[in-house]
């Protein structure tokens, strides 16, 4: 599985060495876990939420979504991935994702103090272009496929759970 598909060998060995990029890809791991953290506050803080979608496919959409999305950002199981064409995907990739969680926390805290609409719908659209991020920047086609799976169904779950 290439990491830097046109980067020379020594840049390719630094990149892939200090990203630790094997079966478990430590960055994405720590991306899940930080997209994870808000929502097991909120989780604690609304004991008694339930779910207001009646819509049983787009429950499961989103769920599948969801699940296949976090697998494949912590685990390289080969299949369908490629790895990063070139540095500056890699760069993309990096600063990306760092902006869309600072993001995704910054909506999370004006969420907590003022629930509204808008920010719900925020908190849908950003994971899921992290998702997407990642696959695109990183070649992994599944990874592209589970996000746009979870983004229908998290984006047509939250708008039927208005606050």
């Amino acid at each position: 599985m290439p990491f830097i598909k046109n980067a020379d060998g020594p840049t390719s060995i630094f990149l892939a060495g200090s990203l630790n990029m094997s079966w478990l890809n430590l960055f994405g791991l720590i991306l899940i876990i930080l997209l994870l953290i808000p929502n097991i506050i909120y989780a604690t803080k609304y004991k008694n939420q339930s779910n207001k979608c009646t819509n049983t496919t787009m429950n499961i959409l989103e769920q599948v979504g969801r699940y296949g999305c976090m697998f494949f950002m912590i685990f390289n199981i080969g299949i369908l991935e490629f790895g990063f064409s070139s540095l500056t995907m890699l760069l993309i990739y990096l600063i990306g994702s760092l902006a869309l969680i600072v993001s995704y926390w910054i909506c999370w805290m004006i969420f907590f103090i003022k629930p509204a609409f808008r920010i719900q719908i925020a908190l849908a659209i950003i994971p899921t272009l992290l998702f997407l991020l990642s696959g695109i920047t990183s070649r992994h086609y599944l990874l592209i496929i589970f996000a746009i799976l979870f983004g229908i169904g998290h984006i047509y779950v939250t708008s039927q759970n208005r606050e």
